[in-house]
Parts: structure tokens; sequence; C-alpha cells
């Protein structure tokens, strides 16, 4: 006889039973997915779920579960993948014959296709924001980089919400999003813990970001972010980013590809690599080491020849000439040829550590058995090399930011650390020139090829039957988010988050894949960078240069610059100006020019320079307008000049209200940048100390004999600036609870910029280290109650206020003893 656990248990087996048995319905119903419903309206997203009826039935047991809503890709909807290398020119890649080894980027081509006639924007950020949106970067209020953004429309640096990117229109159709390395497409005063987040990775479409925001980073100590929080860098020897964000990726695709097998993905893999700094081991730099000795003119005709038996040009293809400024190899010094081939060797050495890493990516895709499936854009350059280096390129790229450019004895100081953990370095501007071979000009230039025709790969095994053929079909950054949208089966939404959408203003690359020979459907283009422009149209392209790179004026007004003619389809390198031959179709252009200017928010044309990084003056937010005083926190890290008080060329103090147990505590209160040029106040060996360091150059260091009191401690800094302009220097001095105790002269300070990368940070020095007396973090050891800064009015005398604050401490010391 069966006992009464026995029993139990068997009423409880059949009740268990008789419940799954009820639910057999509901559980062996077909989901309703996305995928499989025809009558699925995708043009509007997020997909609408199904309307239910409300239930009337009491009991579970005897009603039907509705299948459950889920969005789903449609049925073998590709994996996409761009990889995007920055700064690198159509003359530089292995792949298109360039002298810079990218084995991965030449089996992509080999195995798929390789696009000769493909163009970007000519600079970084409008580029990134038309490659992810389908539009036009001055329709995505981008018509320069974040940190020149003004508010005239097309100007704003912020994406409307009518301008969708494309990794939000594909993560609402049911794929998986990621975004690895950097990110320029958030407006430079939105970067803080404030936001809006709106325009930030994680907010514009992708479900995964690990990188850094802006512009470009230090690659061995990088301003970092996962998502929307500031994240260090791991701390292991010899730490890389470019390596790091591919582990990362890596590790994200696996783990996607594990949980979510048949659910594609979308991976938007863009290293800081080849921008500045120029950032590499040094076991690659020895790889490069002598081929480029020859030099920058010989590597020219050297790449042509490459291109030609490429098929990248014409056999007929000349080299066009160069700039105005670029000396001939053949007349440089023996100084001067020997830095300039180092500074090529680095770069070469950046451009194929950075495929490596690309081809480590592709490598794990294919051992996950998805390549077949994976759609690859391989994009060599968001635009035209950098001659930003100027003629003799630099070591630490803040001395030409402000004012101080470097001459080759300075750089040549530096020789064996150019690459390393110690330089923030560029290539001179010759080796830009090659870079765009067979063109005359480079990014920032719109109006020529050399600043916006860029290498790309196309290969997917599954949608295109070519191998190692070429396209040169007339194609634009802007046909990238509309071809993959029609490989993946998705209509152009006409609403996304309850906006109704701009269309899309590029078209689909698509048929090229089946067929080499059909007409190019991208018939006008414009072009317009810094009053740089052009137009493209069926063949014909007309444009003016109105600054080079390294010009800081215009070479004319924008109504009386020159403009240039040339045929395209005859004249591929752009050598033979038909404008006086041409006047008839020259205004025909120019008049398709100005139509399309008012079309995509193109103007008013803006070529101001220094006035666009005035906030103020140009009408963009500035989290400091109208503030002469800062309070911070413990814990407040990474700040950008962006959204930091301004120190530079006025009269300043910090004050620190911290507590401290050991009166001989260590740390750092508050430091703003790093090693190639900052500021800090710390504690060393509980004795307060201020260090300005000028460009990595000098550093001038004001120490305390006297060390802090246990407890309760007020530490002021005051700096007394002299006036008379930019970067001057001033008298500094140290208070200790209100005590003078220290003082000392700053002889050069900096007077537009301390860093590009490195922020301000309460409680340690985060990156690398302004000082050279502690490393980095040195965080402090004790409790930050606050750190005040309070700047004066440019020309305000800062020793009165400060003698006035001494006074005080000396009368409030007087009374309690």
């Amino acid at each position: 006889m069966a006992s009464a656990f026995e029993r139990r248990d068997v009423i409880g087996l059949r009740t268990a039973l008789s419940i799954i048995i009820s639910l057999l319905p509901a559980i062996c119903a077909e989901p309703a997915q996305a995928s499989k419903d025809s009558s699925v309206d995708r043009t509007v997203l997020p997909i609408k779920e199904p309307q239910l009826t409300h239930c009337k039935t009491l009991d579970a047991r005897q009603a039907k579960a509705p299948p459950m809503f889920q969005v789903r890709a449609p049925l073998n909807a590709p994996n996409v993948i761009i990889v995007l290398i920055d700064d690198m020119g159509f003359g530089q890649s292995s792949a298109f014959g360039g002298p810079v080894q990218m084995p991965n980027l030449e089996r992509m081509a080999n195995e798929g296709l390789r696009y000769k006639n493909f163009h970007t924007t000519a600079l970084c950020s409008p580029t990134r924001a038309a490659l992810l949106s389908g539009r036009n970067h001055h329709t995505c209020n981008m018509g320069s980089i974040t940190e020149t953004a003004t508010s005239f429309p097309g100007q704003t640096g912020q994406r409307p919400n009518s301008v969708a990117p494309l990794a939000e229109m594909l993560r609402l159709n049911g794929y998986s999003t990621a975004a690895f390395g950097k990110s320029h497409e958030t407006a430079a005063w939105e970067v803080s813990n404030s936001g809006p987040t709106d325009r930030w990775p994680t907010r514009s479409g992708f479900d995964k970001f690990y990188g850094f925001i802006g512009g470009e980073a230090n690659q061995w100590a990088p301003t970092l972010f996962e998502g929307l929080n500031r994240v260090e860098p791991p701390a292991e020897p010899g730490y890389h980013l470019v390596k790091d964000m591919t582990d990362k990726a890596i590790q994200w695709v696996k783990s996607q590809k594990a949980l979510t097998p048949n659910k594609p993905f979308f991976i938007y893999f863009a290293p800081g690599a080849t921008h500045a700094p120029h950032h590499v081991p040094s076991d690659w730099i020895a790889k490069y080491k002598g081929k480029f000795d020859q030099g920058w003119d010989k590597v020219r005709e050297e790449t042509l020849e490459r291109q030609k038996k490429l098929g990248m040009v014409p056999a007929s293809a000349k080299l066009a000439a160069k700039p105005p400024g670029i000396k001939d190899w053949d007349t440089l010094n023996a100084d001067e040829k020997k830095l300039f081939s180092r500074q090529m060797e680095v770069f070469a050495a950046y451009g194929e550590f950075a495929d490596h890493h690309a081809g480590r990516l592709l490598s794990a895709i294919e051992e996950l058995g998805q390549m077949d499936n994976t759609l690859v854009f391989y994009i060599a350059g968001d635009n035209g090399a950098s001659a930003e280096g100027g003629f003799n390129g630099l070591f630490n790229e803040m001395s030409y930011f402000n004012g101080c450019p470097e001459s080759v004895g300075e750089i040549l100081k530096h020789y064996d650390e150019l690459g390393g953990p110690r330089s923030y370095g560029h290539y001179a501007a010759g080796w830009a020139i090659a870079g765009d071979t067979p063109f005359t000009w480079t990014k920032q230039v719109a109006s020529d090829y050399g600043g916006t025709m860029n290498a790309m790969a196309v290969h997917w095994p599954q949608g295109i039957n070519a191998k190692n053929e070429i396209r040169d079909q007339f194609h634009h950054v802007i046909d990238i988010a509309p071809t993959i949208l029609e490989a993946a089966g998705l209509p152009e939404p006409k609403s996304v988050n309850g906006t109704k959408q701009t269309p899309f203003e590029g078209v689909s690359m698509l048929y090229t894949f089946k067929d080499a020979a059909s007409k190019s459907k991208h018939i006008t283009q414009y072009f317009e960078i810094f009053g740089n422009r052009a137009i493209y149209h069926d063949g014909w392209l007309a444009g003016t240069v109105h600054r080079a790179p390294w010009e800081m004026k215009p070479r004319a007004t924008l109504a009386d610059d020159v403009w240039e003619l040339y045929d395209t389809k005859s004249d591929f390198s752009l050598t033979n100006d038909l404008a006086k031959k041409e006047p008839k179709k020259l205004k025909e252009l120019q008049s398709i020019f100005m139509k399309e200017a008012v079309k995509y928010n193109v103007l008013p044309l803006d070529d101001r320079t220094l006035e666009r990084l005035n906030a103020a003056l140009v009408g963009r937010p500035d989290l400091m307008q109208g503030r002469n005083s800062l309070t911070l926190y413990e814990g407040m890290t990474g700040l950008s000049e962006n959204v930091f008080i301004n120190i530079k060329d006025r009269s300043f103090s910090v004050t620190a209200d911290f507590e401290s147990q050991d009166a001989n505590a260590n740390g750092v209160l508050m430091a703003q940048a790093g090693a190639l040029g900052g500021w800090s106040l710390y504690l060393q060996d509980g004795k307060p100390t201020f260090v300005y360091n000028w460009l990595g150059k000098e550093r001038y260091v004001i120490n305390s004999p006297k060390a802090i009191s246990s407890g309760k401690n007020l530490v002021r800094f005051a700096f007394d600036y002299d006036g008379g302009g930019a970067g001057k220097g001033g008298e500094g001095s140290l208070l200790l609870n209100g005590e003078k105790v220290a003082e000392g002269r700053i002889d050069k300070t900096e007077g537009y910029g301390f860093s590009a990368d490195e922020g301000a940070d309460v409680g340690a020095d985060l990156g690398t280290a302004v000082s050279d007396s502690y490393q980095s973090p040195n965080r402090f050891t004790g409790k930050i109650n606050k750190i005040v800064i309070d700047v004066k009015p440019i020309g305000t005398n800062e020793k009165a206020e400060h003698e006035r604050i001494e006074r005080e401490g000396a009368f409030k010391k007087a009374l309690s003893d």
C-alpha cells in the first residue's frame, strides 16, 4: 500500500501534468513573428504589436493563450559589419595599391568587390553621421565636427529625430547591434553625466558600445565609455585600445551567437586608427624600417604604378600636381628626411596593426560559421589622408593647437619615442599627399577627390557571386544604409519612434553586386566642408579650394572663389581643369550646387575658423557660459574641456576642501589633462603641490614645505595671470588653511587647449600623469568634500584677491590662537 507521501507525490504529478496538457495549445503555438507575417508593417518602427481582445475566461486551464509577439528580422537576413578605418587616404592601403600592408582588407577585396569610385564627405563627424543614417551630413546637422558646431541649421551638431540612425532601424527590426571604437557623432557639450544622452551610441540604436566619444584618443591610455558609463582601461602591460576594442567585439559576437544563433547582428567597428595620435607597438614599426627612405615623391610614383596594375586607376592616369608648400623630397636636408621617413614608418605600422585586429574579428565570425551570410563593408578612411600635422609633422599634437609648432630638430629629439606612449604624434603633410595618390589634395578639401575618395571592399559570399572584381560606379557614404536595408529585405521606415522620417538621400548599391557594367544610380552629389565645396553630376565635377588644411585664412571671399571643372570620366586624377574651356558647363554645375545647397541646409557657408571655437560667438551651447565658478565633487572624472570651466588666459584659483586622518596623505586632489600638457594639485607625503605642465616640455612646480594636519584641511592654489595675450605666464601661490606656504613663477601656459582626449578628474589623475613625480591614477587616500574653481575675467588681477584671503586666514588663525 502506498504511503501518504507517495500518494501526495502522485497527486502532485497528476496536477502538474494536467496543467501542462491544458497549456499545450499555448506552448505549442507558433509565436507571432514579424519575419513570417507579410502583413506586418515595417515602415513604422517600432513594429506595432497586434491588438488583443480582453479575455473573458476565468480559468487559464480553459483558455487558449495567444501567441507571444516577437519582432524578428526577415528570414536569412544577413549579419552586417562596417569596418571604418580613420584618416586613411585612397592611395595608402595595399589592397588598393598603397604601401600600407593590409592583408585582411586585401582578402575581403579578393573574395568580393573593390569599389574605386566611392566617396566620403572629406571630414570625420560628417562622414560618420552620413554613413550611419543614409542622409547627407548637413541633413544630420553635422556640417563639420561637433566641436565647431553653430546654431545654423545643418551645423548644430545634433542629429534631428527625423534622421533615425541605421542601427536603430535594424534594432527595431530584430537585429542585435553593437559599436566598438570611435564615436564622433555626439554633440561635444552633451558628453557628460548631465547629457542629454539621446545622441550617445546606446541611445542611437546600439545595444552595446565600447570605445571613446570624440575625434581622437590616446590609444595607450584612452578615455573610455561602456554604454553610458565612464570606465577605465584594463590595467595590463602594453595596453592598446585597438586590441582591447577587438577583444570586446569578439566577446560580444560570440555571446550573441551563443544565445541567439538565428538572430542577425550589426557591428560597427571603428578604430581610432589611423587618426592622430599615431600610436602603435614598436615591433610593428620595426617591420617598416627603411621602407620609406625614398620619400613621398617616389612613393607617389610607386603607388600610381601599383594602382594601375590593380585596375584602381586607368592606365592613362597621371599624378596630379602637389599643392604649393609641399617640398620636393630631394630638396630636404638629412634631418628632415630622417624624421619624415620615421613618421611614415609609424603610420604604416599603425595601419597594418588596425587591419590585423579587424582581421581577428572577421576570423572569429568565420569560426562561428557566420561568414557566408555576413555582409562586410570594409572602408579604408572616413576622408582623405590628413595633412593636419603641418609641414613638419608633430611629436605632441597639442603644440600645434597652442600656436607652438615644433621644429624638425625638436621632434628628432624624440625619434625613438614616436608612436610610443610618450608621444602624441602626426606625420608631415607630404605623406598625406602621397597617401591620397593620384590626387592633389587631402582631408578637409571636399572639392577634390583626394579629400573624398576612399577605398572600399564589400564581401558577402551568400549575396555576391563575383570574386576579385572592380566596381567603378559613383557612390557615396550615404548609399551604405539603403544598401543594408535592401540586402536584409527591409523597407525604408517612414516613421521611427513616433517621428516622421526624412527619406534616405542615398541610393542602394545592391544592383552593383551582380552587374559590373550597370550605370551608376547615384547621379548628383554635393560636397562641402568649411567652405571647400564641389558638385558631382553625371561624371562632371566642379569645385573650389577655399582654404587648404594648413592655411588659417581663406584664399578669397566665398563670392570670389575660383572654381575648377573636371570631366572625371576621362580625367580620373583631376589634372585637366576645363573651367575656362567649358564656362557654360561650369555655370550649369554651379547652379546645381546652389540648388542642392539650399535643399540640404548647406547654406549659409561658414568658413570661420578660430571664431567657431567660441561657443557664445556662434550660438553653440556652453555649459559654463556666464559662470565664473565651478564646484566639483569626488568621483567626477573624465570631464572634457567642452564641459569644464576655462582657466586659460586668465587668473584663477583652485580650492580643495578635504579630510584626511593621515597627515602624510598622498594623491591627487584635482587634475586636468595629462603628460603632454595640463595641471595638477596634489599631496605628496602630506605636502600640497601644484604642477603646471606646459606641452610636456616644461613643468613648473610649486610645493609647500609644510604638510597638512590630520582632519579637515583647505588647500588653495591661486594664479595671477600676466595678461597681454594668450599663453602668457603668471605668478602662482599655495595657501594651506589660509596661510601662504609657497609661491613661484609659471613662465608659460597653454592658451588654447590642454588635450583633445584627456579630461579633468577629481581625486585622481586618470589616463596619463600630469606630473612626473607620480604615476597615474594616484588616487587621493582621504575624503574630498568639494573642489571649487574660480576664474576671473581676462585682465582681472588675482593677486589682490589672494592677499585678501591670506589676511583673512591670518586673522582667523590669530582669533583661534
